[in-house]
């Protein structure tokens, strides 16, 4: 289900998918994709709103998806032994990512 939620962020109300919900102290955090923005955002639960059905006809800007067959490395270091080795992961590091979206740009 997409709903409108407000993204400190960007400043401004945007389509999103609700991926979790966790409590907190001061009320319900929600963890949310931006179809328009392909990025990742926690919004308040007050900052939630229902979609209205001539936005969600529109359709979304950006997908959730995957690379075909490519699975993560890492550096695998062994201090004792002096090597490091490139082994599976069982995410993609963070530098990884960010070499990715650099050649995306």
């Amino acid at each position: 289900q997409v709903y409108v939620v407000f993204s400190e962020e960007l400043k401004c109300w945007c389509r999103a998918l609700v991926e979790s919900v966790w409590c907190q102290a001061d009320g319900y955090q929600l963890r949310c994709f931006l179809v328009d923005y392909a990025k990742y955002c926690s919004v308040a639960s007050e900052n939630v709103r229902v979609l209205v059905e001539a936005l969600a006809k529109i359709p979304h800007r950006a997908k959730k998806c995957r690379l075909h067959c490519t699975k993560p490395l890492t550096l695998h270091i062994d201090y004792c032994e002096n090597t490091a080795k490139i082994g599976p992961a069982k995410k993609w590091d963070t530098a990884a990512i960010q070499h990715f979206r650099k050649l995306l740009d």
